[in-house]
C-alpha cells in the first residue's frame, strides 16, 4: 500500500506514525527525538518529568517544570528538523503549568488524555503548538468539539482515539474490558470519524484521526488506517529499544514477557490499567499497602489516606530498575516483542511491510 504522511495543519509525518506518550520517564528527549529523526512524531511524557533531578523530592514543582523544559529543549537539539510533542495527563495537577511550559519552549503539538481538556484551547491560544485530546468514543469527541467550538471558536487539530488494547490507564470500564471484542480500534475509528463530521463541515476543516491501542504488525497499522484513520499511535512497540529512556531491566521486562503475563489491574487512581504483572502487583492487591510508601501528589483524584499505593512512585521505581518496588504498564501484543532493537529498525520493518501489503 502507498504509504500516507500524516499531516496535522502545517506539521507534515513522512510516516503516519505518533510514539505514544508513556510515564514515568519510558518517553522522554531519548526516545522521542529517535522516533522523530525517523520521520514519526515523538512525544515526552509530561508525568513527572523531573524525577531524576536532585531536588525532586524538595520541591516537585520545580523539578518538574525544569524536567519537562529539559526535555522539549534536548528532543529539538536532537531532532532539529523532528516533530516533538507531549503529552500531558489533565489529570495532573500541574496540568496547565505543563501545557504552558509546552507551549514557551515551542513543542510542536500537545496530546491531552485521562480527562476532559475543556480549557487547553485558551492555553495554547496565540502559539504555533497544535492540541490533541486523547479520547476512547466517539462520544467523548462529541462533546469535546461541541464545547471547544462553544467556548473557544476552535477544534481539536488532531484526535487520538485509544482502544481498549493499550497499555497504561484505560478509558474503559472494567465491564468494557471483559468485552473488548465490542470495541474494536476499527470499530472506535469510524465511530469517531461519524461523530466529528459536523463540526467539520462547520468549519470546513478535516481533523486527522490518529489511532492507538495494542497495535504491533504493519498489518495492524494497515488495518486502521483503512478504517478511516489518518495514522497511528504506538508506544509499547518503542520500549524495547535502546534509544528508549527506561532502564535495561524495564526492557528487559517486555522481552520476557508472555501473554498471560499481562493483567487489568485497579490502578490507585481510579481507573483500570493494563500492566505486566509481578511480585509487586501480586503483593499489594494481596496482602495490602506496602510500607514506606509516601504520596507524590500527583494525581488530582488520588486520595493518599485511600489508596493502595503511590502510581507514580511505583512507576519511578519501575523505570530505573526496582520492580520489586513497581511495575511496568504494557499493550496487550507486549508478548510479541522478543528483543531489544533499534527505532530505526521498526520503522524500516514496519515501512517495509506497509509496502507490501495490498491497497
Amino acid at each position: 500500500m502507498k504509504i500516507p504522511k500524516l499531516k496535522i495543519g502545517d506539521l507534515v509525518a513522512n510516516m503516519p506514525i505518533v510514539q505514544g506518550g508513556m510515564g514515568v520517564g519510558v518517553s522522554l528527549s531519548n526516545l522521542a527525538s529517535a522516533v522523530a529523526n525517523c520521520g514519526g512524531i515523538g512525544v515526552i511524557s509530561a508525568v513527572e518529568p523531573g524525577f531524576n533531578l536532585e531536588d525532586y523530592y524538595k520541591d516537585k514543582f520545580k523539578a518538574n517544570m525544569e524536567g519537562l523544559t529539559y526535555h522539549i529543549r534536548r528532543a529539538k537539539e536532537l531532532a532539529p528538523e523532528g516533530i516533538i510533542g507531549v503529552n500531558i495527563m489533565t489529570v495532573l495537577t500541574n496540568f496547565e503549568e505543563m501545557v504552558k511550559i509546552s507551549v514557551k519552549e515551542k513543542a510542536d503539538i500537545i496530546f491531552a488524555g485521562a480527562g476532559l481538556p475543556m480549557k487547553l484551547p485558551s492555553l495554547v491560544k496565540g502559539s504555533l503548538t497544535k492540541i490533541a485530546p486523547i479520547v476512547s468514543s466517539g462520544k467523548v469527541a462529541k462533546l469535546i468539539c461541541k464545547q471547544w467550538d462553544r467556548k473557544h471558536s476552535y477544534l481539536p487539530d488532531a484526535i487520538v482515539v485509544e482502544g481498549p488494547e493499550a497499555g497504561g490507564h484505560l478509558g474503559f470500564s472494567p465491564e468494557q474490558l471483559e468485552h473488548k471484542e465490542d470495541f474494536s480500534l476499527t470499530t472506535l475509528v469510524k465511530e469517531v470519524l461519524e461523530a466529528i463530521k459536523p463540526f467539520e463541515e462547520k468549519y470546513n476543516k478535516t481533523i486527522p484521526i490518529i489511532a492507538g491501542g495494542g497495535l504491533y504488525s504493519p498489518g495492524d497499522v494497515a488495518e486502521v488506517l483503512k478504517a478511516g484513520a489518518s495514522g497511528v499511535q504506538m508506544a509499547t512497540r518503542f520500549v524495547a529499544t535502546k534509544e528508549c529512556d527506561a532502564s535495561i531491566v524495564f526492557k528487559e521486562s517486555y522481552v520476557n514477557a508472555k501473554e498471560d503475563d499481562v493483567y487489568i489491574i485497579k490502578s490507585p487512581v481510579g481507573l483500570p490499567g493494563r500492566a505486566i504483572y509481578n511480585k509487586f502487583v501480586s503483593d499489594v492487591y494481596e496482602n495490602g499497602k506496602p510500607k514506606g510508601i509516601k504520596c507524590i501528589n500527583c494525581i488530582k483524584t488520588c486520595n493518599p489516606k485511600e489508596t493502595l499505593y503511590c502510581i507514580a512512585d511505583a512507576l519511578i521505581q519501575a523505570q530505573r530498575g526496582n520492580l520489586e518496588k513497581g511495575f511496568a504498564f504494557a499493550g496487550s501484543k507486549v508478548h510479541k516483542i522478543k528483543e531489544i532493537t533499534s527505532v530505526k529498525h521498526i520503522f524500516e520493518e514496519l515501512k517495509e511491510g506497509l509496502l507490501k501489503i495490498e491497497e
